[in-house]
């Protein structure tokens, strides 16, 4: 297995000799429970591409001299997800803190166009806090310089999050169980977008990479200019509580 990593590095393509070696990592990290949620796309193993030296990588898999396996080598950090085309990228597996796993197939619908109050939370290769009045497939357009901006970007993936109450009213609504920071400023910039011309306007340029799952609201969109668009969609929490209660119950605390 080749995964293809937005946990922490924004985008990082990290080479594992065998897909064994992914699971023994999984079990690793939930002894030692790293407080914090990650993610990695599978990758086809056949996938290669000049700048990023994948064979030199797999050389570097080797046992050492004690007999424990090499941990993940890492064959490139920079500007990987342009490189890597969406036919060589298989299932989504999003790792809870304690190392509960979730394969994630793609969706065959194309994403939602329809307009209203969003929030994303950009992965790679920048990451901000964004709202927009644009749906997933117009903002990825925008971002990837579709729409005639002139600032765009080559590849990109996102999460939308849920913004429950806030998306209708964003001064007044509730946040129930929704767990953000600065929430007066979210609020602002929601009613901003809502009320004046400005479709999109950024809430926290340095969002943090690490986020709660149960705030995801449809799923993760990936894409880039040559390609288009294609979506990752999480089931509906009441679903994964019934088909993957550990999983939930990881991603719910």
């Amino acid at each position: 297995m080749l995964p293809l990593s937005f946990a922490h590095a924004g985008s990082a393509y990290c080479v594992d000799a065998e897909s064994r070696r992914i699971r023994k990592l999984l079990r690793r990290r939930r002894r030692t429970y790293d407080p914090r949620p990650g993610g990695f796309f599978e990758v086809d193993p056949a996938f290669r591409h000049p700048d990023i030296p994948i064979e030199a990588a797999l050389a570097r898999c080797v046992p050492h001299a004690d007999g424990q396996p090499k941990h993940t080598v890492y064959a490139s950090i920079y500007r990987v997800l342009e490189r890597v085309p969406l036919s060589a990228i298989g299932t989504l597996y999003l790792v809870t803190k304690d190392g509960r796993t979730l394969g994630i197939q793609r969706s065959a619908e194309k994403a939602d166009s329809s307009e209203g109050l969003h929030l994303y939370h950009e992965l790679a290769p920048v990451r901000p806090l964004v709202v927009s009045r644009l749906g997933p497939e117009p903002f990825f357009r925008l971002l990837c310089g579709e729409s005639g901006t002139p600032l765009s970007i080559p590849a990109i993936a996102f999460f939308e999050l849920r913004l429950g109450d806030l998306g209708t009213d964003p001064l007044n609504g509730s946040l129930g169980d929704l767990p953000y920071d600065n929430t007066n400023h979210l609020r602002s910039c929601l009613e901003q977008v809502k009320s004046k011309e400005v479709a999109t306007k950024v809430v926290d340029r340095l969002h943090p990479g690490t986020f709660s799952y149960r705030t995801i609201k449809n799923g993760l969109y990936i894409g880039n200019k040559t390609e288009g668009l294609v979506t990752y969609t999480l089931p509906p929490m009441a679903t994964l509580k019934e088909t993957n209660y550990l999983w939930w119950k990881s991603a719910t605390i």
